[in-house]
């Protein structure tokens, strides 16, 4: 086993070798960057492609940031008076990365693109809310909805779909069946793309703002997380960046941490790690089954042991901090006994073996999560042991994303790993997201009897322009889906860095999906001009 795992990393490491050009250490202003995934696909206005490779090239007209909206590609705006309509003053001087000019003509051609594919975007009610978009001059241009719409400067910001390319790379004034080229209104362009290989990005000399300090980014595609951590300690990748267990793991962290040769740094809490467990499951369609897995989970020790205690333990889904969620709701603390007891409850008794049966069948589960992440894979292993405890036996599937995503849209799951997605996500858009069936959200909860009062709820808070009721409604979604007990709180995810020391200005952007390339610099003096 030894000899076939050095043989992997060798091989692993020429295939670096190869796509960094088997040279010598990228020059001052080239970074190289690593991820387990290809960019893919970066059309702004579909979902194929990296976020984070998207949001180089690509620019909204205003952006999310830690201190909220900020003026973008539209330097001001005003809101009519009934909230239905915003005029935006566009930058003058912009162009895309092809010369085209950014004006309001091509910002309606961008989002006439996308409402004519409103189905692939039915997640974001906002689709459902416009009514109407007009180019009033050169840089002027003016979104009418439906309804007051309280997200909508947050949705405008998203990384995906509202942001612009040329209209000289759409086919047949669209994009939804593809683009001819990836010009934006961005910091980067792309400047080379080999699938599966990697990706380069250069600095766009022509970007209205500031440019960035680097002159290139290397995006280097290696799947395996072994070959990833042992470029990174051979000085062939100087950044590692990413949330959710994808990229690093929490015990190779800390020990690149430890050896003091990298930088390492997490991001404050930006999303809820938790469990879904199947309404319309043969054993999870029970409330009872369900509490008692609640019940019988250890969060802090997975916090302890497999997240190296870099996370908070969660008892809700959401953290306190979320807008809107400071909810009083009672926590199921980890508690084996009573998770037994709800167990003797809902009529499963404890067979020889352990495990649990009821009018002959065994309490069997099985839990699905994609194979490519090892943390993911590591959590189960210890829900696994905590649930056998208590008389269940969960089966692991690891499966290819793909695989793990097509089983989240049908629903053919009894428990799946889920991570909500962030600022400035949460919890409006999360949850408009519940109420489309190629979630699983919407899978794992369509079993519920108040299924039908909560996607009606989540529909009422989109387009009510009372803050007190909003809260009422968002309170009562709260409330309802905690007491249904399909999601299993585990922690509040943090997004982790790590890169060489030479590398200054790494920095956290208000998405997890989204990196910051722009403020990074091998330049010590400008990073700190910066």
């Amino acid at each position: 086993m030894k000899t076939t795992a050095i043989s992997v990393l060798a091989a692993s490491a020429l295939v670096l070798a190869a796509s960094c050009g088997n040279a010598a250490p990228a020059p001052k202003g080239d970074l190289n960057y690593a991820s387990m995934k290809d960019i893919r696909n970066i059309n702004p206005h579909l979902y194929l492609g990296e976020m984070a490779a998207q949001a180089m090239v690509f620019e909204p007209l205003v952006m999310n940031t830690h201190d909220g909206i900020k003026p973008w590609l539209a330097e001001s705006w005003k809101i009519s008076p009934d909230g239905r309509v915003y005029t935006f003053r566009l930058r003058k001087g912009v162009k895309y990365s092809d010369g085209t000019p950014f004006t309001a003509q091509s910002v309606k051609q961008n989002i006439d693109a996308v409402l004519a594919n409103r189905t692939r975007h039915a997640w974001l009610d906002m689709i459902n809310e416009i009514e109407e978009t007009e180019a009033l001059g050169e840089h002027t241009f003016r979104l009418t909805l439906k309804h007051a719409y309280f997200p909508t400067l947050i949705e405008l910001g998203l990384t995906r779909p509202f942001r612009f390319i040329s209209p000289k790379c759409m086919k047949d004034g669209g994009t939804k069946d593809g683009v001819s080229c990836l010009a934006g209104t961005g910091p980067w362009v792309v400047a080379e793309h080999k699938r599966n290989q990697y990706a380069v990005f250069r600095r766009n000399e022509g970007y209205w703002g500031e440019k960035p300090l680097l002159e290139t980014v290397r995006w280097n595609v290696l799947p395996d997380p072994q070959a990833m951590l042992l470029a990174l300690q051979k000085g062939e990748i100087d950044l590692v960046f990413g949330a959710d267990g994808d990229q690093l793991t929490s015990d190779a962290f800390d020990k690149l941490q430890r050896e003091g040769r990298y930088v390492a740094a997490v991001s404050r809490p930006i999303a809820s790690r938790a469990i879904l467990l199947n309404s319309r499951g043969e054993i999870t369609g029970d409330k009872t089954v369900r509490e008692a897995i609640q019940h019988a989970v250890n969060r802090n020790a997975i916090v302890k042991g497999v997240l190296n205690g870099r996370e908070t333990a969660a008892e809700t889904l959401f953290a306190k901090n979320v807008p809107g969620c400071n909810v009083p709701l009672k926590p199921r603390k980890f508690d084996r006994a009573r998770a037994n007891k709800l167990m003797e409850q809902a009529g499963w008794k404890k067979g020889r073996d352990g495990i649990r049966v009821k009018d002959g069948k065994r309490c069997e589960v099985s839990f699905y999560f994609n194979s490519k992440n090892t943390q993911e894979k590591t959590i189960a292993e210890v829900v696994q042991a905590d649930l056998r405890r208590i008389g269940i036996d969960m089966k692991i599937i690891g499966e290819e994303k793909q695989a793990y995503l097509d089983r989240q849209r049908t629903g053919k799951f009894d428990m799946q790993y889920s991570l909500s997605w962030g600022a400035p996500y949460d919890p409006q858009s999360y949850f408009s997201s519940w109420r489309i069936p190629a979630h699983g959200d919407y899978q794992a909860q369509i079993g519920l009897a108040d299924k039908p009062i909560i996607d009606k709820e989540i529909t009422a808070l989109m387009t009510e322009p009372d803050e007190a009721r909003r809260q009422e409604l968002t309170t009562d979604i709260l409330k309802r889906i905690h007491a249904s007990a399909v999601y299993v709180p585990v922690s509040f995810s943090r997004t982790k860095a790590v890169h060489s020391s030479g590398l200054h200005g790494v920095t956290f952007a208000v998405s997890q999906y989204e990196i910051p390339f722009e403020t990074m610099t091998f330049d010590a003096n400008k990073a700190k001009k910066k």
